[in-house]
């Protein structure tokens, strides 16, 4: 994966506007382009390292992304999407506008998250994976009552999540599965399952569904 990183340096935030950093051409697509307002490199913590991000990214406006964030090829954002601290994201990747990575976080390969998606801290999304705009994720089962690990959801391989699911803290979503808009997922999927309902029931894909997504 050949690399591009910041030259600016990480001890604040560098804002850009409709710039390539490192060339003189628009006609280099191997550069990230980068449209107005956008913020790479905010500093959360000192001796943070500024991001990395890969060949051929697009950053829509108002994106920020912090230090200690790495970025693979052909990355691109939507409008006003934020990518916390400790972040990795693999090569082609889609974050929609107005999504939230809270920190923490691993995302894989040939992922598309559509927009208003909030991934909160300490989630893992592997490869092929689609998140349908509005589905939220969770990651404190009891919040400000218990002392309780952030546990963030696990979507395993070429799982599908529809608009507006809503998931409890800590849940995998197996293999191949999927779950349908609306629902509010309340216990792990098993690989090839459908998850449907408030609160989700669980019942197998039919046979023609139990395929990996092609993104």
């Amino acid at each position: 994966m050949a690399l591009f990183k910041n030259p600016w340096g990480s001890s604040d935030k560098v804002n850009f506007k409709n710039i390539f950093f490192g060339v003189d051409s628009q006609e280099n697509i191997n550069q990230p382009k980068v449209y107005d307002n956008v913020t790479l490199g905010v500093s959360y913590k000192f001796r943070s390292k500024p991001p990395i991000i890969g060949k051929n990214a697009l950053l829509r406006s108002n994106t920020v992304i912090y230090n200690d964030v790495e970025i693979g090829n052909d990355f691109q954002t939507g409008h006003g999407v934020l990518v916390r601290e400790k972040t990795y994201i693999g090569d082609k990747v889609l974050l929609g506008t107005n999504t939230v990575v809270e920190g923490h976080t691993e995302m894989g390969n040939n992922i598309s998250i559509q927009s208003n998606v909030y991934i909160p801290k300490n989630s893992l999304i592997e490869d092929h994976v689609f998140v349908g705009p509005c589905a939220c994720f969770t990651n404190d089962r009891y919040p400000l009552r218990v002392d309780y690990k952030l546990k963030g959801p696990i979507i395993r391989k070429g799982a599908s999540v529809g608009a507006n699911a809503t998931f409890l803290s800590g849940i995998e979503v197996g293999e191949g599965a999927m779950v349908a808009a609306g629902a509010i997922v309340t216990r792990d999927v098993p690989p090839y399952y459908l998850a449907i309902g408030a609160p989700a029931k669980l019942k197998p894909l039919p046979k023609h569904f139990k395929t990996l997504n092609k993104i």
